[in-house]
C-alpha cells in the first residue's frame, strides 16, 4: 500500500515511522558511542566516527556525554543498592519505567557524580560552546524533521521520538533488572525481545557479567545488533574493540 502524505492519515504513517527511525539511531549512538565506547571502553572509534556520534547525540537526545557516563559508572559501581542511580529493586518498576528521565537528570546535576566517575571526560572547549547546549541541539534536530517532512510530520515524528527514546531507555533499566534470564550471577537480566528493539542493551544480564566487551551477546541464540554495526566499524578500520574474546567480570 502506497502512504499518500498529502492526507492527515499519510502525513501520520509518514510522522510516526520516522519517529521510530529517529529513536533507532538515537539508541545506536547511544549504545556505540555512549554505552560501549566512552563509558566501558569496550571499544574505540575513529575521531571523525567520534564527531559524528557526537553530532547525532546531540541533535537526537541533547544529552551531555560525560553526565550520562557518570550516571552510568555509578549504576554499575553500585548496581541494586540504595546508591544506584535507577534501580527498580530499590525505587520499583513503575518509577524507574516511567520517571528514569528525573532520576538520571538528578544524579547527573548533584554536583558530584560526574566529578567521581567522568574526571577522564572533561568539557572540551566545543561542549562548553556547543554541545552542552542541549535545547540548541534538540531544536536543529526537530528543524531539520520539519524541514525535511513538512511540519506537521516533523512535529509528530519529534513526538514519537521523544517518547519512544525515553521509554526504550527507561526499560532498559525498568525490565532489564526484573525480568528476563539470569544466565550469569549478577543482578541484571536478559530479554531478547528487548535486545532487538534496543541495538542489543536488551541483553542487559550478559553486560554486566562482561562490562568492557563490546559484544553484548554470549550465545548463539543471542542476538546483539548493535554488534553488527560495530563490526562495520571494525571491519573498515574506523573502529577497534578492547579484546576479542569474552572477558567475564570477578565474582567475589
Amino acid at each position: 500500500m502506497i502512504v499518500d502524505p498529502t492526507t492527515w492519515g499519510g502525513t501520520l504513517v509518514v510522522g510516526v515511522v520516522a519517529g521510530l527511525v529517529v529513536t533507532q539511531i538515537a539508541t545506536a549512538a547511544t549504545s556505540i558511542y555512549l554505552h560501549r565506547t566512552l563509558t566501558h571502553r569496550a571499544m574505540s572509534v575513529h575521531p571523525v566516527v567520534d564527531a559524528g556520534f557526537r553530532f547525532v547525540i546531540w541533535i537526537t537526545t541533547g544529552i551531555r556525554p560525560r553526565e550520562w557516563v557518570a550516571v552510568h559508572r555509578k549504576h554499575h559501581a553500585a548496581t541494586d543498592v540504595a546508591e544506584d542511580p535507577h534501580s527498580p529493586v530499590q525505587l520499583g518498576f513503575w518509577r524507574v519505567q516511567l520517571a528514569n528521565v528525573a532520576l538520571y537528570r538528578r544524579v547527573a546535576r548533584d554536583g558530584q557524580t560526574v566529578g567521581r566517575f567522568a574526571r577522564d571526560l572533561p568539557a572540551r572547549r566545543i561542549d562548553r560552546a556547543l554541545y552542552d547546549r542541549a535545547l540548541v541541539g534538540l531544536a536543529i534536530g526537530v528543524t531539520i524533521l520539519v524541514v525535511t517532512l513538512g511540519w506537521q510530520a516533523g512535529l509528530i515524528a519529534a513526538a514519537v521520538h521523544t517518547l519512544t527514546y525515553l521509554m526504550l531507555n527507561s526499560a532498559i533499566n525498568a525490565v532489564g533488572h526484573t525480568f528476563g534470564r539470569r544466565p550469569h550471577p549478577n543482578s541484571a537480566t536478559n530479554s531478547q525481545w528487548l535486545a532487538l528493539i534496543t541495538v542489543g542493551e536488551g541483553l542487559h544480564n550478559n553486560h554486566h557479567a562482561a562490562p568492557t566487551n563490546a559484544r553484548f551477546a554470549f550465545r548463539p541464540a543471542e542476538i546483539d545488533p548493535g554488534w553488527w554495526l560495530v563490526r562495520i566499524l571494525t571491519v573498515t578500520r574506523l573502529a577497534r574493540v578492547r579484546h576479542d574474546d569474552l572477558k567475564l567480570k570477578h565474582v567475589a
